[in-house]
Parts: structure tokens; C-alpha cells; sequence
């Protein structure tokens, strides 16, 4: 039975496995668990748009792993730990999201156990088991892909814009091979009992699909602004709660990828920094105020790159995800303006705090 604890357990548990695994592995890995937990209840599409908050955008915030926006940041040069420092943003926001869910969740459930007819007889436990764990074996062999396609440059690729392409020909090849291992080796039936489809991943590539090719002419205009300390882009004196609103704006309906990057290079191009000493910016090999300023501008475009990509179901490919399982598995899920409802009324004011407090 999904009482309140168990599913802050789940939330908590997406948080810390988001950042291990990324947001997409972890919400993949829970949403179904959490789906068959929920099931005798009647209101719980809260439970999954709680979900989105927390493990498919906010939980990937503190390492390169957990979202591609940080990745990207990792393959052009900022440190594979750097990103640990935003813990205190990740804990504050989240903390506020989970007290909200807490508080709504257990209002909810009370209101449902006193209004049936009937108080059902106490339900027996059920038995606990894992199937198909040599997965998580393979997992690892496609984390272990992905970071090796980040430390995998070709001389003087680190922190430009063309990264090796071998690297990344090889992540994708082996991704696709332990891909193809995964389906051969797990029986069909644990697949099946999971409910398992492609659907919601057509539906996400679809959806991407026309989001990047709309954006990459974006993106080819905007791309020699950095190289012009002016450029198109009038900071004038860098202000970070700006940043990230601006960040967190364009996150919200366009991918935050590409969208963390752009602003990352317009804050090196802003500042003066060429983009091949981002490293030694953020590592304290460089002099002067705009490492400083850069690390600072950094936090803010990672922070709302990654967690107001939760303002919105097309912010991030698992928000996408969770919603076409969730409606798959019968749950009525809000619409795409009753979702902006749920984000304005708990993550905006959220994030406004956030701004006060850190930015």
C-alpha cells in the first residue's frame, strides 16, 4: 500500500539515483514500482507530477551524470565534480517540493480512506523480488560508456566546441550494443510484467525531434555571438538571478541542453574567457575577477537549465516519458496547461525563493 512515507521514499530515492544513473534511468527504473504501489488509489496523478519535480529534472543536479545540460558542460571543461558545489540549491528546492508533496499527500489520502463506504480489510505484504538484476550490470557498463565519451578528446578538443567525435561514435556503438545484450538476456515475461512498451520513447522522439530542428537554426545564429565580447547578448553587469530565469524560461519549453550551452558560452564570451581555459576558470588557475564571476554565472545557468525543466511536460525527455506511462498505466494525468498549473503554484514560488536566497 502507498502510504505517504513510502512514496517520499520513492521521491528520495529517484533524487539520490537521478544524479547516479541520470534523470532518465532513474525515472524509467521507479516510475513503474511506484505505478503498481499507487494503483488502489484513487487520486494519485499528484504522485506523478511530484515525480517529474523531483526525479526527472531536480535530482540530476549535482553530477554530469544526472543531466545532459551537465554533461555537456563536463565535455567542454567544467570538472566532473564541480557541480557537487550546487548541493545546497538542489536540497533547498527539493526540500521545499517534498514538504509540499508530504503535506498534499497525506491531506489526499485521509480524505480517501474517510469517504469509502467500507473499510477494506488490511492488505496481506507481498513478497519482494528482483528479476533480471544482471541489468544493473549492464547499467553501469552504459554509465561507464557515457563517461568515457567525456574524458575521450583529441588533442586540444578539451573545452572547444568540436569534441571527439570518435569518442562519441564509440559511446554510441557500445550504448547500443549493451542495448541489444539487455534485451537477448532479460526473459520476455519481466518485460511484460513491467508492462513494458516502446510507445512512450516514439512519443519523446517525435517530440524532440521537431524541438531540435527548430532550435539548431537558433543555435547557428547565435553560436559566433560568444566570440564578441559585446555580441547580441547585453548583460552589461552579469546579474545571476536574471540568468537564471532566462535559463529557466527557455528550460522550460525548449530542451535545456542546448540551452545551457549557448548561455555557458555566452557568459565565457561576456567575461573574456576563451572557451579552452573553462578548466583552469573554475579550478583556480586563472587570475582576476572573471573566474569568480564565470563560476557564479555557471551555477545560476545550472540550476535552471536543470530544474525548471521541470516547469513544463516538453522541459526535459523524461518528463515526456513519465506522462505517456502514467497515462498508459490508467492514471489521468493533468493537461499540458493543468501541469503549468501544478509548477506555478509549488516549483515557481520554489525557484523564487531560491533566487533570494542563492542568486
Amino acid at each position: 500500500m502507498a502510504t505517504p512515507a513510502l512514496n517520499v521514499s520513492f521521491l528520495v530515492a529517484g533524487l539520490v539515483l537521478a544524479s547516479l544513473m541520470g534523470t532518465t534511468g532513474a525515472s524509467m527504473l521507479l516510475v513503474r514500482p511506484m505505478l503498481r504501489a499507487n494503483h488502489w488509489r484513487k487520486h494519485k496523478a499528484h504522485v506523478f507530477v511530484f515525480f517529474i519535480f523531483l526525479v526527472s529534472n531536480m535530482g540530476g543536479l549535482l553530477t554530469p551524470l544526472g543531466d545532459p545540460p551537465l554533461f555537456l558542460g563536463f565535455i567542454h571543461g567544467v570538472p566532473f565534480f564541480w557541480t557537487l558545489r550546487l548541493f545546497p540549491e538542489y536540497l533547498f528546492v527539493s526540500g521545499i517540493v517534498l514538504a509540499v508533496f508530504l503535506v498534499l499527500d497525506v491531506r489526499l489520502l485521509r480524505r480517501e480512506v474517510e469517504r469509502r463506504p467500507t473499510h477494506e480489510p488490511p492488505r496481506r505484504p507481498t513478497s519482494f523480488r528482483v528479476e533480471g538484476a544482471h541489468n544493473f550490470l549492464l547499467l553501469i557498463g552504459i554509465l561507464g560508456a557515457v563517461l568515457l565519451s567525456g574524458v575521450w578528446h583529441t588533442p586540444g578538443s578539451r573545452g572547444s566546441a568540436s569534441t571527439s567525435s570518435t569518442g562519441n561514435v564509440v559511446r554510441d556503438l557500445l550504448i547500443i550494443v549493451i542495448g541489444l545484450v539487455s534485451i537477448a538476456s532479460t526473459a520476455r515475461a519481466v518485460r511484460d510484467d513491467n508492462a513494458f512498451t516502446w510507445e512512450p520513447m516514439r512519443e519523446v522522439a517525435y517530440l524532440f525531434f521537431g524541438i531540435f530542428v527548430t532550435i539548431i537554426p537558433v543555435l547557428m545564429i547565435s553560436g559566433p555571438a560568444p566570440r564578441d565580447r559585446r555580441g547580441f547578448w547585453c548583460w552589461g553587469s552579469p546579474n545571476r538571478g536574471t540568468v537564471l530565469l532566462d535559463v529557466g524560461m527557455l528550460s522550460s519549453f525548449l530542451d535545456n541542453a542546448p540551452t545551457y550551452l549557448t548561455f555557458m558560452a555566452m557568459a565565457l564570451g561576456q567575461l573574456g574567457i576563451d572557451p579552452s581555459h573553462v578548466t583552469a576558470a573554475l579550478t583556480g588557475g586563472m587570475t582576476g575577477p572573471a573566474p569568480a564571476q564565470f563560476a557564479s554565472l555557471l551555477k545560476a545557468v545550472s540550476c535552471g537549465a536543470v530544474m525548471m525543466g521541470a516547469n513544463s511536460y516538453i522541459g526535459n525527455a523524461p518528463n515526456f516519458m513519465v506522462l505517456s506511462i502514467a497515462k498508459e498505466h490508467g492514471v489521468k494525468m493533468p493537461s499540458f496547461f493543468g501541469y503549468m498549473l501544478w509548477s506555478g503554484l509549488v516549483l515557481v514560488p520554489a525557484f523564487v525563493l531560491a533566487t533570494f536566497v542563492f542568486f
